[in-house]
């Protein structure tokens, strides 16, 4: 395998590399083992015939300065001295002795070990990422939904008290049909305000010095509202008052500090000033719930 390819491995394939390869060096450590205890077991004959050799030559000195040596026994000594040449023959060459410890290199074990937490780290990193992607794809879904469907809004100043508090979060569903009596959320100078609808296009509304809200000269109920809650309050409109074409006379429920469709400052909102209807408290969480 070239360096390029070993480039592209993973991690647990490389492991899995080194594990082929570790067992391996095992394997042949224990055949070395084994040709070695051959080896030297041929040392130890071959030692034992040079013992013998070195005897006869000895043996041949003596015979030969008494020069009685029969034909029998050279016959003998001729087997000898052939036996000395057999043992003068070189040793055959040293095998490399094993490696008492290869301390560089991990045991199978550790090499299985380190397999498996790979395969786990894989399996952990695959988890966390389709985790992630889906919480992402969650989050995008709810963003797309707030933004186009039920926006989350909250609550600013005291105008809509004790229905709606400074501080406290709704959902409003977006449409723009709105009856008498719906609370809205509407964009006006870059602000979203918080009223009640009191009239649709082409009512009359008036009001009278005790905060009596009448629509096309009938008085309306509204159980909404808290015991001496009705007041005119900043009111500079012409009374009675018909609600132009495409637009809803609102007001808020504290009456009294309330700016609102009687102010000239705010007027009638248009349909396209609408965000939408609030239906539902979602904090505080005692409070949650839907909007009356």
């Amino acid at each position: 395998m070239t360096e390029k390819q070993l480039k592209k491995l993973r991690k647990p394939e490389l492991l899995k590399l080194m594990l082929e390869q570790q067992r391996q060096i095992e394997q042949l450590e224990t055949e070395l083992a084994q040709a070695n205890e051959k080896l030297a077991s041929r040392k130890t004959n071959l030692k034992n015939a040079g013992s013998i050799a070195e005897a006869s030559l000895a043996l041949t000195d003596i015979f030969a300065e008494a020069q009685k040596a029969a034909d029998s026994y050279l016959d003998n000594l001729k087997a000898l001295e052939e036996g000395e040449e057999e043992a003068d023959d070189p040793d055959p060459p040293d095998l490399p002795e094993p490696p008492e410890a290869r301390a560089e290199l991990p045991s199978v074990e550790a090499l299985e070990a380190a397999v498996e937490q790979a395969r786990y780290q894989r399996r952990l990193r695959r988890i966390i990422k389709n985790t992630v992607f889906t919480l992402i794809t969650v989050a995008a879904a709810a963003v797309l939904v707030a933004v186009l469907f039920l926006p989350v809004l909250q609550i600013y100043g005291t105008s809509m008290n004790p229905n709606l508090s400074e501080g406290e979060y709704v959902i409003c569903l977006k449409g723009d049909r709105m009856q008498t009596g719906d609370i809205v959320a509407f964009y006006y100078n870059n602000k979203v305000l918080v009223k009640r609808v009191i009239g649709q296009a082409g009512q009359w509304i008036d009001i009278d010095e005790d905060g009596t809200v009448y629509v096309d000269n009938e008085p309306i109920e509204e159980p909404y509202l808290v015991e001496g809650a009705k007041a005119l309050g900043e009111c500079n409109i012409t009374l009675p008052y018909q609600v132009p074409e495409a637009r809803v006379f609102v007001m808020g429920d504290n009456r009294a500090t309330s700016v609102d469709s009687r102010s000239t400052s705010v007027g009638c909102v248009s349909e396209e000033q609408l965000v939408g209807h609030v239906v539902f408290r979602i904090w505080p969480l005692f409070q949650m719930g839907s909007v009356n």
